[in-house]
């Protein structure tokens, strides 16, 4: 009875969110097609003023498009909007309502996520080390069926060792696990496997420049991102102006040498 009574209980706090925040009913079946229409995140969404939250679709279909990679600028919302579509999913298959327009989901075996900053100190684990174990086991298990968000790969270690583990893992999971995911990324050069895997996109956070400031829109649309912004946000918390005057002219060098050598090469 007490089992019984927990469980409705859950269903009846779905329904009670669902009502209250304006939620839809998702068609679920059992082909590999994620298509979500106006998707937000369930928590976010939650905790800013209503209205504000910025709504995004995702679209997988894994013949022609089940592999996304998504490039923008820190703080444009990219771990956002992969986080929100794997929780709209997991949301969808346990019966719930979701934050979003309309969805079509086909049904997951498995969510797999590599997203965020761990370490193991006490088992002698980094945090590159940790993020590698669980890139490991991704890669390791997951199927076609399964949907794999993963947020920032190889950014633990030096560049071109953490690109390069970056680039073998698109690969991987576009060849061998032909999973539908979402893939966030700083490392630009990983766009141009768009042109060499068939089943591969690019999308982008959306941003504009005014007066030397950035302004994050929170879209994410086609396309790729040719910056990150990372010396704007260095700014905005607070770091000496002579350090981002500085770091603004090492990044202007790096980019001149890096375009005498570019990584479309490979």
């Amino acid at each position: 009875t007490a089992n019984r009574i927990a469980i409705l209980d859950a269903y009846v706090g779905l329904a009670t969110v669902a009502k209250e925040r304006n939620y839809c009913q998702p068609i679920v079946d059992d082909s590999r097609t994620l298509d979500i229409q106006g998707g937000r995140h369930p928590v976010i969404e939650a905790t800013i003023a209503q209205g504000t939250f910025v709504p995004n679709d995702t679209q997988l279909d894994p013949p022609g498009r089940g592999l996304v990679l998504l490039t923008g600028p820190n703080m444009a919302g990219k771990s956002t909007y992969i986080r929100q579509t794997a929780l709209i999913v997991l949301m969808a298959q346990i019966g719930s309502f979701i934050p979003a327009g309309s969805a079509s989901i086909g049904l997951v075996d498995r969510i797999f996520t590599r997203s965020g900053l761990a370490d193991d100190i006490a088992g002698g684990q980094s945090t590159f080390m940790v993020e590698m174990v669980e890139t490991a086991a991704i890669l390791n298990q997951a199927t076609d069926r399964s949907l794999v968000i993963l947020d920032e790969i190889g950014r633990g270690t030096a560049t071109f060792d953490g690109l390069s583990i970056a680039w073998a893992a698109v690969e991987h999971l576009h060849e061998v696990n032909r999973c539908r995911g979402l893939f966030a990324t700083h490392f630009h050069e990983l766009t141009v496997l768009s042109e060499k895997l068939g089943r591969l996109s690019n999308a982008t956070m959306r941003v504009k420049e005014w007066e030397g400031d950035v302004i994050f829109l929170h879209e994410v649309g086609p396309g790729a991102a040719d910056r990150s912004y990372g010396i704007q946000v260095a700014r905005l918390a607070g770091l000496p102006a002579s350090v981002v005057e500085r770091a603004r002219e090492v990044l202007t060098k790096l980019e001149d040498a890096d375009r005498k050598n570019p990584a479309s090469q490979l």
